[in-house]
């Protein structure tokens, strides 16, 4: 069975997996655990069978919210989950008051880009050299989290 649920502790280290088979320069078990423990910060588990599957978490700064980072193991890329967690995160954010999210996302990353787009994202900037391993430049999204996005 699948669901999202609030990742917890005992969830870094599948996250880490993911994380490591995702990103070149990937966040610590430390960086996560001072995300759980901020109480600005959320972060969602997409769980099969209670396994991590992916990840996504974002910052609530007054009515803004900032995805910090959104990411699925291999085997749960391009079946629709991005999309999903993705919405799922504007209508938590939606409930908790904030009214904007943002993100950064690399110029390249054409599917991630899509994913965004298809949830109400737009391109409102860009950010040079943003990303190391390989340096490369991050758009700067930008999405009005609407009502019925909430309910």
């Amino acid at each position: 069975m699948e669901e999202i649920r609030e990742m917890c502790l005992s969830d870094i280290e599948a996250v880490l997996r993911i994380e490591k088979g995702s990103f070149s320069l990937p966040w610590s078990a430390a960086a996560f655990e001072n995300e759980l423990n901020n109480p600005d910060t959320f972060y969602y588990v997409w769980t099969e069978d209670n396994e991590p599957m992916g990840y996504a978490g974002f910052w609530k700064i007054l009515t803004d919210g900032n995805i910090t980072n959104i990411a699925f193991s291999q085997s749960a890329r391009g079946q629709g989950r991005g999309q999903k967690l993705v919405a799922f995160l504007k209508e938590k954010a939606g409930q908790m008051g904030i009214t904007a999210m943002t993100l950064e996302v690399r110029k390249s990353n054409a599917a991630a880009i899509a994913v965004y787009q298809k949830n109400g994202f737009q391109i409102a900037g860009m950010r040079k050299d943003y990303y190391r391993k390989p340096a490369e430049d991050a758009l700067i999204m930008w999405a009005e989290i609407k009502k019925e996005e909430t309910q």
